[in-house]
């Protein structure tokens, strides 16, 4: 029997890299996704895709820094499904640049896509989650533990913030059955991709330091840990910052 079987999860950002690659970790343990991006688009396949794993899914295009967007996601999940189980905050937007050259609207954009937006979507969510005895991932990145992030020093500070964020709600929640927990990934993606491309002296210094020598798959590596970290396995797992980046993180 799938350890998911049943339950409902809302995953942001679903539509590629590591939304996509959690979605369908979650759909092969029986759960129902519900993905969330800004275009259509971007939605369909993957919802075709967790079809073909043999559940139910259901796309909502959502601006997940707009909070009446929020509003809708939660209130169409709940009217296709009826709950709310699962909540994996993966959106965000990556700011680059030194702290001299980075404009204010670029700053305000990634707090209001980042933290902001998953602190304002565990809030709608709770009354649901409260009730099933409920889950939340919050996808972070290694940026935000560590020492030295060239040009991503906004990047760090927006997942900081989350990670606060999360080991609060931890604390707060937990007496309402809910655990909350992070995931700090280094998987494949358009934006990693990119940084490959454009910075590769930066990008393969960092990949040198990855204990495993490897770069992350999104479904295989990354989006089984979460359905570990929301399923019944984890269930004494709350408050967790969890790296799932070769060793990166905390090994040098």
């Amino acid at each position: 029997m799938t350890t998911l079987a049943g339950k409902v999860a809302i995953v942001t950002g679903g539509g590629r890299g590591v939304g996509r690659g959690i979605a369908l970790a979650l759909a092969t343990e029986g759960a129902r996704v519900v993905i969330c991006g800004r275009t259509a688009a971007s939605l369909v396949h993957v919802v075709e895709e967790v079809r073909d794993r043999g559940t139910d899914a259901l796309e909502v295009v959502c601006d997940v820094s707009k909070p009446d967007d929020l509003a809708n996601l939660v209130a169409q999940t709940v009217n296709q499904f009826g709950t709310i189980d699962i909540l994996v905050n993966n959106a965000a937007l990556i700011p680059h640049g030194s702290i001299l050259e980075i404009s204010e609207d670029v700053v305000q954009g990634a707090w209001e896509a980042g933290p902001l937006a998953a602190f304002r979507l565990m809030r709608l969510c709770h009354p649901h989650l409260k009730r099933s005895g409920g889950s939340i991932v919050n996808v972070s990145a290694g940026t935000a533990v560590s020492a030295h992030a060239p040009n991503r020093g906004i990047y760090a500070a927006t997942k900081s913030a989350l990670n606060a964020i999360s080991r609060a709600a931890a604390n707060e929640w937990g007496v309402d059955g809910i655990r909350v927990n992070v995931m700090m990934p280094f998987a494949r993606t358009d934006s990693v991709d990119r940084f490959f491309t454009n910075e590769p002296e930066l990008a393969n210094s960092i990949l040198a330091e990855v204990p495993l020598r490897r770069v992350g798959d999104p479904e295989t590596d990354v989006g089984r840990v979460v359905a570990f970290l929301v399923g019944p396995n984890a269930a004494y797992m709350t408050g967790a910052i969890v790296p799932v980046d070769g060793g990166a993180s905390y090994i040098r």
